[in-house]
Parts: structure tokens; sequence; C-alpha cells
């Protein structure tokens, strides 16, 4: 049986990607945890303008809530466009819990990110986990296609 998607039509031509792309977010972690928040950050440049006026990079911040993570628990990494970020506790079997409401636990989170898009920073503070992304725009240009002969 032939699958059928939006970017099948004969007038998009080179989109296979983007579509194994729209794929890959279908097959993320849908759990929820760890809750996150993407927001853009509004600066000043050296113009004094939000962001430092038309050539500056959009700044982008994703913050995930990882309380009870240490900087060694959690790996970040970033390969084929796409931003994972794995924590990892290990229980430790020398604590006797009379309650135990907190479980140690792994989670996975993974973001697709665009061509032009790179990831600046990463910190940790309070149980957040900052990671701060700067998106360039491409340069937009026209060409003229000259007709040749055979």
């Amino acid at each position: 049986m032939t699958r059928m998607s939006l970017l099948s039509s004969p007038l998009l031509l080179g989109f296979e990607e983007m579509e194994r792309l729209i794929d890959r977010v279908g097959k993320g972690g849908g759990d929820g945890y760890p809750p996150y928040n993407i927001e853009r950050i509004v600066g000043t440049g050296p113009n004094g303008g939000p962001n430092g006026g038309q050539d500056a990079p959009e700044l982008l911040r994703i913050t995930l809530a990882v309380a009870g993570f240490k900087r060694d628990q959690i790996e970040i990494t970033v390969e084929d466009n796409q931003l994972s970020i794995r924590g990892r506790q290990v229980d430790d079997k020398a604590r006797q819990y009379i309650h135990r409401g907190i479980a140690a636990r792994q989670f996975s989170r993974t973001f697709v990110l665009a061509d032009g898009i790179e990831v600046r920073s990463a910190d940790l503070s309070d149980g957040l986990l900052s990671i701060d992304l700067a998106r360039r725009e491409p340069e937009r240009s026209v060409r003229k296609i000259e007709i040749g002969k055979f």
C-alpha cells in the first residue's frame, strides 16, 4: 500500500527530508516529562534595537524542569538537526525510605531543529536546564536562468 502525504505533490520537489522530520517528530516521547517551555528572547543589540537589528539572530530558549538532576546526569547532543536531552538518575541503594514519593527517573526529550538553528549554550540552575539557540535568517537570492541550446 502506498502512503500519500501532503508533501507528495508533484509541485513540491525535494521535500522528502522534511517529510522524514515530520515523521521523527511524531515518534518523539509523548509522556510529558520533563515539562518544558520554549521562549523567544528579546534583547538589545549594538544598535539599541531588539536583538540588534535586521542581521542579528533570533534567540530562542528551551527550559526544562529537571529538579533533582545533577550536571553529570544530563547529556545534551545534536545530531542530524535533532537536539536530544537525556537524563539518567541512579537509585541510591544505601538509602532506606519510610515513604518514597520522589522516584529516580530517566527521561529523553528531543527537538527537531530547522536548518540555520545552532545551539549556543546550556545552563543548569535551580532545577531548570536552559538551552539557548540562535537562528540566522538565510540570505535570499534571485537568480536568472538562461535557456541554453542542446
